[in-house]
């Protein structure tokens, strides 16, 4: 295996892990204020295709990544209202979003487009792809940074923005006291109900910003269903990562790296196995950290 082949690899595992870690980064969010939110397969689904609808009729990247944000945080004020105001079942108003997001943009993409399946066309506009050309002269660093968008890279600098917010600033002591303890946090008058939701509709907000990356950032183009359980992949990263804004980035980029092995290994292998690799991979990691949570329980115990 020389050099390049793994640059390749290392390349295809920062693109892959870009709309994992954003969409990762809301759930970690989400469960940092005491809220299990399952509905990010549908923030991001949505995201998908109203970024790559305001592109098509517009052309506007700017505008196609705003839509994208501001469509994953509508959805997510959705859960906000239901899930926090009315306190009405995580598991129904998750599954029933995911559920109808898919149907509905299944539906738009017929209605709109009189197309099914998938969106291609010549009209659209293409993220702009970063290439510096000092760093691209460079053999193996070249070409592991080659192609990547401006998301590739902010998603880290919004990991490290939420690490400073929650564990270096009042108002992120305040709201990580409303997930250790709502009814505590109330009574020193913080105003817990207003902190979840408006977590929650970030949280949408920022897996809005990784559906736009996906359909987006390295392919400009809508499939159905096209996130692929990427949102449910996200809260096993968040999961593994202990909702912590830093160790999440570690989290993202292990599925990352199972993504992007599983392209590679398409080249060689001509299997639908390879394209289960990242799900394996939740499975198998979720099940370890399960396993080594359980036994740290039993010790202190």
């Amino acid at each position: 295996m020389n050099s390049a082949y793994i640059a390749s690899i290392v390349n295809s595992t920062l693109r892959s892990t870009t709309p994992i870690l954003l969409a990762a980064l809301g759930c970690a969010m989400c469960s940092r204020v005491g809220v299990f939110n399952i509905a990010l397969e549908a923030q991001m689904l949505i995201a998908c295709f109203c970024s790559i609808v305001v592109n098509f009729f517009t052309g506007s990247i700017l505008l196609s990544v705003l839509a994208g944000i501001a469509s994953g945080a509508l959805v997510g004020a959705v859960v906000a209202v239901l899930q926090v105001k009315y306190k009405a079942p995580d598991m129904v108003i998750g599954t029933s979003l995911n559920l109808l997001i898919n149907g509905a943009t299944t539906f738009l993409l017929y209605v709109i487009f009189g197309l099914r399946g998938r969106l291609v066309d010549e009209r659209l506009v293409p993220m702009y792809k970063i290439n510096l050309p000092i760093i691209k002269d460079i053999p193996f660093l070249g070409r592991v940074l080659e192609n990547l968008t401006i998301l590739d890279y902010l998603c880290y600098v919004i990991a490290i923005v939420l690490f400073i917010f929650l564990f270096k600033t009042v108002a992120g002591y305040r709201t990580l006291s409303v997930g250790i303890n709502k009814e505590a946090a109330e009574s020193l008058g913080t105003k817990g109900t207003r902190i979840q939701m408006a977590v929650v509709v970030l949280s949408g907000a920022l897996c809005g910003l990784g559906g736009t990356a996906l359909s987006m950032g390295q392919v400009t183009m809508f499939t159905e269903n096209m996130t692929s359980g990427r949102g449910f992949i996200a809260m096993a990263a968040s999961s593994l990562g202990m909702s912590h804004p830093l160790l999440v980035i570690f989290s993202s980029l292990f599925f990352g790296l199972c993504q992007g092995i599983g392209l590679a290994l398409q080249n060689v292998i001509k299997s639908q196995l390879t394209m289960a690799l990242p799900y394996i991979a939740t499975v198998v990691a979720l099940v370890l950290f399960s396993r080594r949570t359980a036994t740290g329980k039993l010790r202190k115990s």
